[in-house]
């Protein structure tokens, strides 16, 4: 890859606010003095523990201990290498990216295989768009299907970039390869059938999406990473899947379906408390709540809700009202909902439709007023539950409430904390007429009987542990004079000096920083904290050195701390020695290779250093 110069990478992060960058994935809120926190985008959590610091330029999440700056945050978020990331943020803020003399840039072929396709996918979803309002048959028709059949707006069209395939559409296939994308990129991006092995030309490209309305797919960074293509009248024949109503782009390397929800990029700008996330269950439902005026309806991608997916959410807001069709597959839909809901942490609440209704029909008759009447009807998680378990509770027998009862024991087990499945519970008991009490100990003997069954299950490969919060406990001597380098940056050099390389424990990424930063000072050539990119050679490093640099540290004395950390890492290195000289002179008899004097004179020597206070000859 070309080599991006070190002077536009330090002119790239002066210029962008790591704030503006980490907002696209992470909902931020103030949190003290140039501070903002939000929950982590590197691991679940409930209580936000992630932490931005736009002057300083960094960011450090106290729960799982990832850190960073911008650079690393999109490498991390986006899957990039270095060089892409910086041409991501260049691209994205319009900031011209500067390569080392006889570089040149990067070629086509040099890109990343991520980033050509989603290149692809904006092109994409342009022409289809062009192609929607273009005067052709096609177009023609797409437009009033949109228009009088859907009863959609143009302007909406307009904002979210609906597409027409045509029936016989070559088009996007001459363009794709007249820009000379690599061919791996065209055959991974989902959008055509090309037949293995054969070479890649126009006449081998087969477009998948053919006759069809087309919704683009958006990450929740706003990028378009796949489509749902929606049948109609144009799809041909010999479509693969001409009876799907539905179909959407397959998995490709920029496109889960099973990790993204539709509309989440413009939706998390419009939730907040008493504003929660609405779901719904498909794209064109979603399009419907915006069109009205509920711009913070999401959808799955015709699948199932997911955990990944309730994760995601949850960095944005914790409220969730589930707006299912009436049918019995919305109410089995929510029903699988519900617990991964609980799991996740998620207040949920149901707005419950009559048998045939859904969100796209009902607001299209009734506007958004028709939200706010469902809504009043809406019922809570438990209430959902009991009622979906036991629709009569007055006329069920002891028998009949019983087997509900495991139903709804079994969703508040599911969730977390202590205090969140006791309200549960009482709330519970209530919609079952059951007394609480009762219900509380049917809980704690089924919570026992399932710890019971999973210590006799055979153990399997162990789970990955959840991210640990860093402590300060164990920390290396290594790492508290790393972090005086850091801050301190006037003791880098006598540091240098009165420490011997060699008393330096290089087996870990403090240590091998530490020796790393004291022979550029101690060759003077330092090139400040702000600047270390090029000493830092891999993603350990560069956590650790974000991690240090994030938090100013309380010290009053740092020439004092300095001298212990020394005092310390003498002692490491000489104890052992005396020790084995020590053992060597009791043992002399039996061993004859050693000489005592010589053994003697270094036993003195280590003690005289030992003894030796160290003293370093500054001033901060």
């Amino acid at each position: 890859m070309p080599a991006i110069k070190p002077t536009c990478v330090r002119d790239l992060k002066l210029r962008v606010n790591l704030a503006d960058v980490v907002s696209r994935v992470v909902t931020l809120k103030k949190a003290g003095a140039g501070r903002l926190k939000g929950l982590c985008p590197f691991h679940n959590e409930k209580t936000p523990s992630f932490n931005v610091d736009a002057d300083k330029g960094f960011y450090k999440c106290f729960g799982c201990g990832k850190a960073g700056d911008l650079i690393t945050f999109v490498r991390e978020t986006e899957q990039l290498g270095f060089t892409e990331a910086v041409e991501a943020l260049g691209q994205r803020f319009n900031i011209v990216i500067e390569y080392e003399e006889g570089s040149g840039g990067p070629s086509r072929e040099e890109r990343s295989l991520r980033q050509e396709i989603f290149e692809i996918h904006e092109l994409a979803a342009e022409h289809f768009h062009q192609a929607f309002k273009a005067a052709s048959p096609a177009g023609d028709f797409m437009r009033t299907y949109w228009v009088e059949k859907r009863r959609f707006t143009l302007e909406l069209a307009d904002e979210f970039k609906i597409g027409a395939a045509a029936a016989a559409d070559e088009g996007l296939g001459a363009l794709l390869l007249k820009r000379k994308f690599s061919e791996d990129a065209i055959r991974q991006c989902g959008l055509f059938f090309a037949r293995d092995g054969a070479m890649l030309s126009l006449g081998s490209l087969k477009p998948r999406f053919r006759g069809r309305l087309m919704i683009p797919i958006r990450d929740h960074q706003g990028r378009v990473v796949a489509f749902t293509a929606r049948q109609t009248d144009l799809t041909p024949e010999d479509d693969p899947a001409r009876e799907a109503k539905y179909v959407n782009s397959p998995e490709t390397p920029i496109f889960t379906k099973g990790n993204l929800l539709f509309n989440l990029d413009r939706a998390r700008s419009h939730v907040g408390e008493g504003r929660p996330f609405v779901m719904v269950e498909g794209q064109l439902d979603a399009l419907r709540c915006w069109s009205v005026g509920l711009k913070s309806a999401i959808a799955p991608q015709g699948t199932s809700i997911t955990e990944p997916q309730l994760v995601l959410l949850r960095r944005y807001h914790t409220q969730v009202e589930c707006f299912l069709d009436g049918d019995s597959a919305g109410q089995k839909a929510a029903l699988r909902f519900l617990p991964m809901a609980l799991k996740a942490g998620l207040e949920v609440k149901f707005l419950v439709l009559a048998k045939g209704d859904d969100p796209d029909s009902l607001f299209r008759e009734r506007g958004l007023a028709a939200y706010e009447e469902v809504r009043r009807g809406g019922l809570s998680a438990m209430a959902f539950a009991c009622r979906t378990a036991l629709p009569d509770p007055a006329a069920a027998s002891a028998e009949f409430k019983s087997r509900a009862a495991q139903s709804v024991l079994e969703l508040v087990a599911s969730a977390e904390g202590e205090v969140s499945r006791s309200e549960f519970l009482a709330e519970a008991a209530g919609h079952l007429r059951l007394a609480p009490a009762a219900l509380q100990r049917d809980f704690q003997t089924f919570v026992a009987r399932q710890s019971r069954q999973a210590a006799g299950r055979p153990a399997g490969n162990p789970a990955t542990p959840p991210p640990q919060p860093p402590t300060n406990t164990g920390q290396s001597s290594e790492h508290h004079l790393l972090l005086l380098c850091l801050h301190f940056e006037s003791l880098g050099r006598p540091l240098s000096s009165a420490l011997p390389h060699e008393w330096i424990d290089t087996s870990h990424p403090a240590g091998i920083l530490l020796n790393r930063f004291l022979g550029e000072f101690e060759h003077e050539t330092w090139p400040g904290r702000d600047h270390l990119d090029s000493l830092l050679e891999t993603p350990e490093q560069k956590m650790l050195v974000a991690s240090l640099l994030f938090d100013t540290p309380a010290i009053d004395d740092p020439v004092k701390v300095a001298n212990e950390g020394l005092r310390q890492l003498r002692a490491r290195a000489l104890e052992p020695r005396l020790r084995q000289i020590e053992l060597a002179l009791a043992n002399h008899g039996a061993d004859s290779n050693s000489d005592p004097i010589s053994l003697l004179k270094e036993r003195s020597e280590i003690q005289r250093q030992l003894r030796q206070p160290l003293q370093l000859p500054v001033v901060v």
